[in-house]
Formats: C-alpha cells, structure tokens, sequence
C-alpha cells in the first residue's frame, strides 16, 4: 500500500489520544460507582455482559482510524483498466462446433463463455469479434459498444460457409484488427461499429503500443485456408499481440450429417496441440475446455485480465464508507445496549 499524502498519516496520533480520553473516562466511572451507596441500583444499571461496554468505543475507534487512513489517500496494487486496450474474439463456428459432448452445443456453450467474458471486461476496452469457419469473418469491429458485440454474437450461428477450419486466416484477421485498433488507424477504434476495410496494410505498433490480445477458440485441426496455424502465429508473434488460446471438445465428440451425399456420424476430436503452440509462440497462455463450466470459468478470467494492467487504485472511498459503518454499528450498539434507571 502507497499513500498520495503519507504526512497525513500523522492524524493517526489521534488514536492514543482517543484512547487515553477513554481510560480517563473509565477511571472517573469507577470513582462513582464507590461513592455510590445504592448497590442495588447501581448493579441493575450496569447489568449485562461487562464487555459489551468496550464494543461501542472500539468501533468508534476503527472508524476515526479509517478516516485518518483515508486522509492520506491510500493506494493499492491491483489490476486496472488499461487505455486504449483491445481483444479481438475469434470463434470457430465450423461444422464441428455443433458436437454435443460440450452442453448443449459447443457453439452455445461458446456464445454463453464469451457473454460471461462482455460481463467481466472493463467498459473502456475496445472488443471485436471474428467468426470463422473455412474463411474467416468480421462479425464486430473492435468497438467500445458490447452490446453491438453481443449483438453480433447472437447471429454467428447464420454464418454461411461452415466446412472447413482455417486457424491460420483466422489469427490473420485477427492480428490485422489488433493492429490497426493499437494503431488508431482505420480499425474501428472509434466504437461506432462501422464497416471499414480490413484488408489494407496497417504498421506493427511498437513493443511499449502493443495492448492488444486475441482469444482465440477452435474445436477442430486445420483442414482449410491460405496460412498455416504456424504462420498466423508468427504474424501475431511479430506483431506483438499475445494469443490466449481455447481448445474446446473432447475426443469422444461427433458430428452427424451429409458429408460427400453420404449421412455419416463422424469424430470431430480438437487439437490441443496446436492451440498450446500458438499461445506459446505469442507469449499468451493455452486453456483447454472439456466441458461448459471449465469453458465459462476460462473466459470470466480472461475477462478479469485482459484489458487490464498493474497499476494502483485508490481505496480512500472504501476506507470512508468502512468509518461510516463502524460508526453506525457503534451507535446502535450504544442505544441497544446502554443501561437504562429501573
């Protein structure tokens, strides 16, 4: 913990003073009670439990001590938002993504995951979001509207195109999004959620500009597109842009449909593997999801994460409503617990 005004943390001196006004006080009580001669009436006053007494100052006391804490404006290490931050969300929406092994659907078990991912980012941080099968898509641009993004999130299941999983096109759109979001080009980064031209040549930001990061969820291996998987990481890689990669699905999931004029039950296992070597290329981190919990549970602390950085908030607002709450415990206490003349 770091203070703004650490000089005042010297009003803290005010808590022996409190105390020794305390100890007086009950000096000078103990005075009267042997100068008392009803001891009847006085053990009536004082009945109850002898250290409810000390309850009501010893809050009084941590509220006074709170608030010459809060004085000094305290500060805490913890994550905070980071500016102008961005995450491009890819998501396989390929054939694959219909398997049931992940309840109900691996694709509505994804869309629920990345909803919970909206819930838990910062308000300032740009989002986009990339839906791919055989060719990759620009479902959202990176925008500070979420809900444009939930929006966007909701119809990627009408995406046409679903054979085929192109991991390596994918990290491509991807990367070229966070580029120009990181570079206040042409990428979006105004959040009106406008159509622009991804294609075109964005510059890599520096290595200190780099504060974007793509969470990237596949179920299935390469089997199209122009990149490989390798390549669309080295992209990133040299970009700067840091993959948090998902595999999502077990080994035991299938598919059922027409595959070749044929109606087939077919496997649909994910790679694992290369989802761990993409983010170990990019410098990000590789999850693997079996189940919707574990997949809802990746994406609330990518949530927690991304978009964020270390730096100090301030708790003077917390301090201050703790002194508050003490000092109203302390008054109902005192009126509860007073003795009263029988």
């Amino acid at each position: 913990m770091t203070f703004e005004r650490p000089l005042l943390l010297l009003a803290l001196l005010a808590l022996p003073l409190a105390v020794g006004l305390y100890v007086v006080a009950e000096r000078r009580r103990a005075r009267y009670a042997v100068t008392f001669t009803n001891l009847e009436v006085l053990a009536a006053v004082a009945g109850g439990r002898p250290w409810r007494r000390f309850v009501p100052p010893a809050l009084l006391l941590l509220a006074l001590a709170a608030v010459c804490t809060g004085l000094a404006r305290p500060h805490v290490e913890r994550l905070v938002p980071r500016e102008r931050a961005t995450v491009i969300l890819v998501v396989d929406v390929s054939r694959s993504m219909q398997a049931k092994d992940v309840r109900p659907t691996r694709l509505a078990a994804a869309q629920a995951a990345v909803r919970t991912f909206l819930d838990r980012v910062p308000d300032r941080l740009r989002v986009a979001l990339v839906a791919f099968a055989g060719d990759p898509q620009v479902a959202a641009p990176p925008t500070l509207d979420h809900e444009l993004v939930r929006a966007s999130l909701d119809q990627i299941h009408l995406y046409p195109g679903y054979s085929g999983t192109a991991i390596g096109d994918a990290l491509a759109l991807a990367v070229e999004l966070a580029e120009q979001a990181a570079g206040g080009g042409s990428g979006g980064g105004d959040g009106t959620g406008q159509t622009i031209a991804y294609r075109t040549a964005a510059p890599a930001p520096a290595p200190e500009e780099a504060i974007a990061a793509i969470a990237f969820l596949s179920d299935g291996s390469q089997t199209r597109g122009f990149l490989e998987p390798h390549e669309g990481a080295a992209l990133a890689q040299e970009a700067g842009v840091p993959v948090y990669t998902i595999s999502l699905g077990t080994p035991e999931g299938t598919v059922t449909g027409n595959f070749g004029g044929f109606q087939e039950t077919i496997p649909v296992p994910p790679d694992p593997v290369t989802m761990a070597e993409i983010a170990e290329t990019t410098g990000g981190k590789f999850f693997a999801a079996r189940d919707a919990g574990a997949l809802e549970a990746v994406y609330e602390e990518l949530g927690s994460s991304l978009g964020r950085e270390p730096g100090q908030a301030e708790i003077t607002a917390w301090l201050l409503a703790a002194a508050a709450a003490a000092l109203a415990a302390a008054l109902l206490l005192s009126a509860l617990w007073s003795p009263r003349l029988p």
